[in-house]
């Protein structure tokens, strides 16, 4: 089709773009190189999952997502079309399939989705410049970065722009080559009377539906497109653990070398501080806000965005990349990317992680930034009280670790240091131990395994925090001292079966302790799941209650660790069940977790308030709870809302409440 000059004239065109393209998207990379490194399991079916299924992008936003969907679709598609049109301008008639079916099928399809790739196009610039969708927009009070927004608002303007003359001038293409309409392409054969079997048009539309690609492709790695490769990249090295897990740093052992440890840097305070796929999250970004439409902290008006932050670090990057990508630094975190207030406002929850489309990792940012505060820079964020009280007392609640036995008092349990035979190792925590309201709990839920026909038995005061709160909070160095007093006790006894009742507790021992020495046999279970196992053994048995009941999933059982249906197999022994609005892996936080158990809300709506008006729109009589964390949270928030503190049960004693005789 094309001339000599005008394929020529191409080459030369191809030559440029592929040089700058490959100049920037190459620093880009370089950017990325310059994060810690880490040990990354790939997994190329999960990239390929994404990428072709798009099953991440359908979590939620159902109606964008469908829309997304046919330019995605198109997108890939589009990949051949290209490659069969260039080809053609050298190789006259040329079809990727030649003369078969699979030819006239595949014009079929490229017709179809070229019309609905238009469709959503326009219905994305609509969304964001006529209705401007408030999803999309930031309060105040979020830290942003000064490029983000111009450069946001430009940089959609441009990728739209980009595929709608690209995908319009194609088929515009198709139409002008045409001697008659194409029955196959029905929205192509639309534009024939207007342009149809017009060689000049033929070269005119060609000419602009490909230049326009060649003219992209430079800009491509940065702009937000350059997320169709980035993130099929990213969900390729997505961790596969628990989204709250953090990779032990072995701070005790490096202490003992003190020349290598004074001149490390701990967690991140700059970007190259971070692990490299963390610094793959500003380029995997699409700037949704997904995240930030789940986050508990922005959704009470924190001034948390886990959006924005991923955001602002994209705009640091591009503005300062060539420096960057050659050695160079770029401002603090906490001066463009997010702000202390922000950055201790997260409860850990892991919502942002569950929704992302991409695969990025909010949180994980979020803990490393918290380590590099308290590591590097001596701040605690307000947990200084706990931090001493669990280092000193062993307890967040900062009480003698003396009384740690007291909630023992006339209960029939095993001490483990007896040396008694015993079936279950309980670990009744700190919550056990100190909070008034949760003992009555612990008791409850050593007695329902007792009447299972199981001897119990517990450390008592050789049990310590797990260190939860300091790991979440920062302080990995505390976390690193009781994480290894704990594991020694529990390598001694060596139990075949640990409960625990809190689920910060059973996320750390389960998924973290092993990272310290845990003996791989011992085999960890949070109560609700024992229960709802003893419950079908029938080792336990209830009757049914004529009640209304709902669950408030604690976001370190359910999101972290992927327990969703043992709680709910429980309670249903017992009586019906409503879902509250937001439920399962798109539960709301209590608010308690990421050492927010220990601070004070300041700022917006209490989310421990926010989450019970939801539960209790559910009609439910009574509200399970499955965390000494979400059971003083909920407990407050019904008595903020005049409710009676006694409708928040946790399924342990809803269970009691109702065993047979």
């Amino acid at each position: 089709m094309l001339s000599l000059w005008e394929r020529i004239i191409f080459l030369i065109v191809l030559g440029v773009s592929a040089y700058f393209t490959y100049r920037n998207f190459s620093l880009a990379v370089a950017a990325i190189r310059r994060g810690k490194a880490e040990n990354r399991k790939l997994n190329i079916w999960w990239g390929i999952q994404a990428f072709f299924l798009q099953k991440p992008i359908f979590k939620a936003r159902p109606i964008t997502s469908i829309f997304h969907s046919f330019v995605m679709t198109a997108f890939i598609l589009y990949a051949l079309v290209n490659l069969q049109d260039v080809i053609a301008a050298f190789v006259p008639h040329f079809r990727i399939f030649g003369e078969t079916p699979l030819q006239v099928a595949f014009d079929f399809a490229t017709d179809i989705l070229s019309l609905l790739a238009l469709v959503g196009v326009v219905y994305f610039a609509l969304r964001r410049y006529v209705f401007k969708d408030r999803r999309l927009t930031f309060r105040d009070n979020v830290m942003l970065h000064e490029k983000a927004l111009p450069g946001i608002a430009k940089d959609s303007a441009i990728v739209l722009a980009f595929i709608f003359t690209h995908v319009l001038f194609r088929v515009l293409h198709v139409a002008a080559s045409m001697e008659e309409p194409y029955a196959a392409m029905p929205f192509a054969s639309a534009f024939f009377p207007l342009v149809g079997n017009n060689a000049l048009l033929e070269h005119l539309f060609w000419w602009i539906g490909i230049g326009v690609i060649l003219a992209f492709f430079p800009y491509f790695p940065f702009s937000k497109h350059v997320h169709l490769f980035f993130a099929p990249v990213k969900w390729s090295v997505r961790r596969d653990k628990p989204y709250a897990y953090l990779p032990p740093m072995n701070l005790m052992e490096m202490m003992e070398k003190e020349e290598e440890f004074e001149e490390m840097k701990l967690g991140a305070l700059e970007i190259q501080d971070l692990p490299w796929a963390q610094i793959m999250d500003s380029y995997a970004c699409i700037m949704c806000n997904r995240c930030q439409d789940v986050c508990p902290a922005y959704n009470t008006g924190k001034p948390l965005s886990p959006s924005a932050l991923i955001i602002n670090m994209r705009y640091e990057l591009n503005t300062n990349l060539k420096e960057f990508a050659s050695g160079g630094s770029v401002r603090p975190l906490t001066e463009f990317a997010i702000s202390d207030e922000a950055l201790w406002s997260c409860t850990t929850c892991g919502a942002c992680v569950e929704i992302c489309p991409v695969g990025n990792e909010q949180l994980y940012t979020i803990l490393q930034i918290r380590r590099g505060k308290v590591l590097m820079m001596g701040e605690d964020g307000g947990l200084g009280q706990a931090y001493r009280g669990m280092e000193n007392q062993g307890n967040p609640w900062n009480m003698p670790a003396s009384d740690r036995e007291k909630w023992l008092e006339g209960l029939d349990v095993i001490l483990a240091r007896e040396g008694k035979e015993y079936d279950v190792l309980y670990w009744g925590g700190c919550a056990a131990a100190y909070d008034e309201r949760y003992s009555k709990t612990a008791r409850t839920i050593v007695e329902l395994m007792r009447k299972a026909g199981l001897r119990v038995a517990v450390l008592g005061n050789e049990e310590s925090c797990t260190g939860d709160s300091a790991r979440r909070g920062g302080n990995e160095l505390l976390f690193e001292m009781l994480a290894t007093q704990n594991v020694e006790t529990l390598n001694r006894y060596k139990p075949k079966i640990i409960v625990a009742s809190c689920p910060h507790c059973y996320h750390t021992i389960k998924n973290e302790y092993p990272d310290f020495g845990l003996s791989p046999d011992i085999q960890v279970y949070h109560h609700s799941e024992f229960l709802a196992k003893l419950l079908s053994e029938g080792k336990l048995k209830v009757k049914r209650a004529d009640k209304l009941l709902t669950f408030h999933d604690p976001c370190y059982l359910g999101r972290h660790n992927g327990k969703y249906d043992e709680p709910r197999i429980t309670l249903n022994f017992v009586a019906k069940m409503a879902e509250p609005e937001r439920t399962k892996a798109g539960a709301f936080c209590c608010g308690a977790g990421g050492g927010r158990m220990w601070l004070e809300e300041k700022i917006g709506k209490a989310i421990n308030v926010e989450r019970t008006e939801e539960l209790l729109r559910t009609g439910a009589e009574e509200i399970a709870v499955a965390c000494p964390f979400c059971m003083t949270m909920i407990t407050d928030g019904v008595k903020t809302k005049g409710k009676e503190p006694t409708m928040v049960k946790d399924i342990a004693e809803i269970i009691a409440e109702n065993l047979e005789a």
